[in-house]
């Protein structure tokens, strides 16, 4: 049997009882001569990886039963931080007090020694070791330091700041944002030493503000020449061979204003007593194949990356504006789903091909709500205009009858951002009108029938997967929410169905914004996963992500294993290398999401501190969206932006912050600043660096 990490684990479980040497493991778990090396090389590798842990004398043994957890920092702007647990362990975060800290940074993957647990659930501990330092670069603001200088990270989670001797510089000048590689890590008695190797421009440009969020981040803006390369020979592969010809189906796409990559285009037929709905989807798994520079580049980027007034994308735009955009009158290979449905929204049958197609029109939400609602007598519109009432009916009837099973409907409005020449114009709110209601109850029924399909073939799949709420959060919001007269049910485990009753019977009232704000933050976070689960808020037992591989990794996995097992049996063997592989793929497709995600949101706070400069001094009326120990956030009305108050400008009063209340209450007044509260404030201040709006309270709303 092959020594995999995975096996030595388990032996050591077993059989060992305290560290040992390498020649002792050896002795123990009865590894052969001829295994030796190549046994002594795994223990490395497993220590330098965390999954064990070399202490003094050269003894190796298992973190867990030594007190110890591996796992990465995420450093706190106040100089302590939190050891994420790597995922071999079954532990909460642990909290790691700035003395604590070992000189190690945000990023780190450590060792961290539990040492107590004040509260239980919280434990606290001691940074023993950094396994890989992760930070080789950081972006930050230049200052001046008589002939050398000091680089103050943007990411305010890296507490130490970084010394640049003057030959180091690189000419790099007081207030400029500059990209820097770490030479010299921090010790006790020495911040980290680094060398300017790039100046990307003033600080407090809103410009060279984005691109040093997306360095931070080390996104990639472009491609290399080989991927370029092998893009534009493959973008040339498009012939429909041994496909199902659907080209003569009323097809179309519907998108957004200013989208350029159409990977989805809808069909439907009147089937006497139901429909025939057809998701056609781009066939990117024909141009990106296996192993290939395009795939390990799309693997490593996970997902394209939207903000406010770009995308950087999964896949160089030959083939995601071109190749593969299902471009009206032009022949595309797809992927289409044939789901048939009665008239209350059952799926009766469901078939999946390998086809091409061509978009007879590229619509846009705008267009197809106005169609909906006031009709068209123009001509170019007519053959259209029954086959988009029909959809509207039928993506109406699955809206409700997904509604009704068990899926959430969150009530949170999300910014949109109108930039203009660089500037912010205005910041509304993003429409979601019947037309996106439509496309996403076809692209959610595709991808459900895609997923149940593999499913009872037995073949392994990449799953987007939601489980149910931590119990201690979702006991935290039901008492919260008690006090605004409103009940869940009283057993630990509450069904989906319960929150969407819950949310209907608040629709409309004052209360609506904050309990729907508070149930989002109780909710665990979306992923990616081999194991199948189901996806609590959709309330679907199965459910995958299909649609969208133009801009998903793992949708193009999906497309794979679909066209290779269309018609083939899936074998025990391929099973087993199958579900191997997709543990790394689902974990590394999660990361890049939450990396996206985390960069949208840093750009759509720079650019609302960017639409704030100029209100500086001027009042808004707001609801308090989050309250901390160092004060609350803010949402103003009608412009949208998020501010700060924090408890030190507050001179009224000293406040106590009851966190299970999400409340600040004043110890002499008893002024309460609650989350939901209405409140008047003025714009004190804005910095653009650090993307944050400060407001000081003016008085009751």
């Amino acid at each position: 049997m092959k020594l995999t990490a995975a096996r030595i684990l388990v032996l050591m479980k077993k059989k060992i009882s305290r560290p040992m040497k390498i020649s002792e493991l050896s002795k123990h778990l009865g590894i052969t001569d001829a295994e030796h090396r190549e046994f002594r090389n795994r223990i490395k590798d497993m220590a330098a990886q965390g999954s064990l842990v070399k202490i003094r004398g050269g003894r190796y043994g298992l973190p867990d039963e030594m007190n110890l957890i591996t796992g990465t920092l995420h450093g706190h702007p106040n100089g302590f931080g939190f050891v994420i647990p790597d995922k071999h362990h079954d532990t909460n975060d642990v909290f790691v007090h700035r003395k604590s800290m070992n000189e190690a940074m945000h990023q780190d993957h450590v060792v961290v020694r539990v040492e107590s647990e004040k509260e239980p659930g919280r434990p606290e501990g001691r940074v023993i070791k950094i396994l890989q330092r992760n930070t080789p670069n950081l972006v930050g603001i230049y200052e001046t330091f008589g002939r050398d200088g000091w680089v103050i990270p943007t990411e305010d989670k890296y507490f130490h700041d970084v010394f640049i001797p003057g030959k180091n510089r690189k000419d790099a000048k007081n207030g400029q944002i500059v990209d820097v590689k770490i030479e010299t890590y921090p010790t006790r008695h020495q911040p980290p030493v680094g060398k300017v190797m790039e100046i990307l421009g003033k600080s407090n440009d809103p410009e060279v503000e984005v691109q040093s969020i997306l360095r931070k981040f080390g996104i990639r803006q472009g491609f290399p020449p080989k991927i370029i390369k092998e893009a534009k020979t493959v973008a040339k592969e498009n012939q429909p061979n041994d496909r199902k010809d659907l080209t003569d189906l009323l097809t179309f796409t519907i998108d957004g204003e200013s989208a350029k990559d159409f990977d989805d285009a809808v069909s439907l037929e009147s089937m006497g007593e139901g429909y025939r709905l057809g998701v056609h989807i781009a066939d990117v798994s024909h141009f990106v194949t296996e192993n290939s520079h395009l795939d390990e580049e799309a693997f490593e980027r996970g997902t394209s990356v939207y903000y406010a007034d770009g995308v950087i994308p999964m896949l160089p735009e030959i083939l995601s504006n071109e190749a593969c955009s299902l471009k009206p009158n032009e022949v595309r290979l797809t992927l289409s789903v044939i789901i048939d449905f009665d008239r209350q929204g059952n799926a009766l049958a469901t078939q999946i091909h390998k086809s091409f197609i061509k978009s007879r029109r590229r619509f846009t939400y705008t267009e197809v709500a106005k169609l909906l609602e006031q009709g068209s007598k123009k001509a170019n519109d007519s053959p259209f205009m029954q086959t988009l009432a029909d959809m509207h009916h039928l993506s109406q009837t699955l809206r409700k009858k997904r509604f009704k099973h068990g899926s959430v409907d969150f009530h949170v409005p999300e910014p949109s951002i109108q930039i203009e020449d660089g500037k912010v114009k205005q910041i509304g709110v993003v429409e979601h009108n019947a037309a996106h209601q439509l496309i996403e109850e076809f692209m959610l029924a595709a991808n459900q029938a895609v997923a149940l399909n593999l499913h009872e073939k037995e073949i392994p799949c990449i799953h987007r997967i939601h489980e149910p709420p931590d119990p201690k959060k979702l006991f935290e919001f039901k008492e919260f929410i008690s006090s605004f007269g409103l009940r869940l049910s009283s057993s630990e485990k509450i069904h989906s169905q319960d929150l969407n009753v819950l949310l209907k019977k608040i629709q409309g009232t004052p209360e609506e914004r904050v309990v729907n704000t508070l149930l989002l933050r109780t909710m665990k976070k979306a992923r990616y996963s081999p194991s199948d689960p189901g996806h609590y808020c959709l309330g679907f037992a199965h459910y995958a992500h299909f649609t969208s591989p133009i801009r998903r990794y793992p949708d193009l996995i999906v497309h794979r294993i679909i066209k290779k097992y269309l018609k083939h049996k899936c074998s025990k063997k391929e099973k087993k290398v199958l579900q191997t592989s997709l543990s790394e793929i689902s974990e590394q497709s999660t990361q890049m999401e939450i990396q996206a995600m985390s960069i949208e949101r840093e750009i759509i706070s720079l650019r609302r501190a960017q639409f704030m400069m100029d209100k500086i001094g001027k009042t808004f009326y707001g609801i308090i969206t989050g309250v901390t120990g160092f004060g609350f956030f803010v949402e103003l009305e009608n412009v949208f932006v998020e501010g700060l108050v924090k408890i030190s400008s507050i001179m009224d009063d000293y406040y106590l912050f009851i966190e299970t209340e999400h409340k600040l209450i004043g110890q002499k007044r008893h002024r309460v600043f609650q989350i939901g509260n209405r409140v008047k404030v003025r714009v004190s201040n804005v910095d653009l660096s650090r993307r944050q709006i400060d407001l000081q309270v003016m008085g009751d709303a």
